[in-house]
């Protein structure tokens, strides 16, 4: 029979409805872990179709909960489902969907931030770098309270091609918070203009495919959620390491309502720090008047590439931290003032004169 054909007689085992989710898996108590469950078939099927054909895809899908979003991906045609639950209690619903699907569901329990996704898959659906994407995507309904550092992770990844990318330009497709996919879309200029926006990016063709209300989801989070599509760029839009970069990205957001010289002044030590700014926006040729969301990704990558000059022409400046000068300053400061105090002493009670050879001359 034609692998079309399987799939058309494949019978997935119901859905779990909303009553039942909140009872079996005291979805209520577990609202601290960030988790919101999507149980709407026809929004599964829409967020599915953003990572475009699926068909006989590898799909490595972040967080499934009861599997709702599987349930999707496999009706989309993938050919092999990995799914990576880091709560115990979906793995009994995930393993329904296993026995359903002989053969197209494997299931990792674990946390989808240590998980080595390269050993998930076998390194023959690898694609070469800067040839169309493989077939193997990244979905998930992500927790709120993993989605920033768990994107940032896979932004790195990218830039040193391993994780997901050891396979190729993989590409994702995941859940924010309805604010975080502003961000990452956000142009230049715009309110919503951010660290983030400047790293995805920089790595990353980025779109923000539609919004989800809040409503939709159980248990009912207070926004909404937004939907983003990445697609990794054959080549990142600024050259240097990853860290440079989003050290400096950082740093310029600091005071984001302030001239970006602010924020990029503190990427010195105090004494030079005048001097050193002034070089570093005069090798990037960047106005210092200019605001943090006025930086194009233009001006980023000739801020990253003075700023990397700086740091191979002076040892240490690549690993100053301004937030570690600062706290030493403030441990000598407690250290100076429990000197003096300690020199001074605390008031003595009045006691009889001193004898005359202790008493002062």
């Amino acid at each position: 029979m034609a692998a079309s054909g399987k799939l058309a007689a494949l019978r997935l085992p119901p859905l779990p409805t909303i009553g039942e989710i909140i009872k079996l898996y005291n979805l209520r108590a577990e609202k601290q872990l960030s988790q919101n469950f999507l149980l709407d078939m026809r929004l599964t099927d829409k967020i599915v179709r953003q990572a475009g054909s699926l068909k006989d895809a590898h799909v490595c899908e972040v967080g499934p909960g009861p599997g709702g979003m599987t349930r999707s991906i496999l009706n989309a045609g993938a050919a092999d489902v990995l799914v990576v639950e880091k709560d115990s209690r979906f793995i009994p619903s995930l393993k329904l969907l296993a026995e359903a699907a002989p053969g197209r569901v494997r299931i990792v329990h674990g946390d989808i931030l240590t998980y080595r996704m390269d050993r998930g898959f076998k390194p023959d659906i690898a694609k070469k770098w800067e040839d169309e994407p493989p077939n193997l995507h990244v979905i998930g309904n992500l927790p709120f309270n993993v989605s920033t550092p768990l994107i940032i992770k896979w932004l790195e990844s990218i830039s040193t091609r391993s994780g997901p990318f050891a396979f190729g330009r993989t590409r994702l497709t995941l859940t924010f918070q309805k604010e975080v996919a502003e961000r990452l879309t956000a142009s230049t200029g715009s309110r919503q203009r951010s660290r983030l926006s400047v790293m995805a990016q920089t790595y990353c063709t980025v779109k923000n495919c539609f919004t989800i209300p809040g409503k939709a989801f159980v248990p009912k989070p207070e926004v909404d959620v937004g939907v983003v599509h990445f697609t990794p760029l054959a080549q990142p839009q600024i050259q240097q390491p990853f860290n440079l970069v989003e050290k400096l990205v950082k740093n310029a957001f600091q005071f984001r309502r302030k001239h970006c010289f602010r924020g990029l002044a503190m990427l010195f030590p105090e004494a030079e720090r005048p001097e050193l700014t002034q070089e570093l926006l005069r090798r990037a040729c960047v106005e210092p008047t200019l605001r943090p969301t006025e930086l194009t990704i233009p001006h980023f990558r000739a801020l990253a590439d003075a700023y990397g000059q700086l740091c191979a022409r002076q040892q240490g400046l690549a690993s100053y931290e301004f937030r570690e000068e600062q706290r030493l300053k403030r441990l000598h400061r407690k250290r100076d003032d429990a000197g003096a105090a300690t020199t001074v002493g605390p008031p003595h009670k009045e006691s009889r004169p001193a004898p005359r050879d202790e008493a002062e001359e």
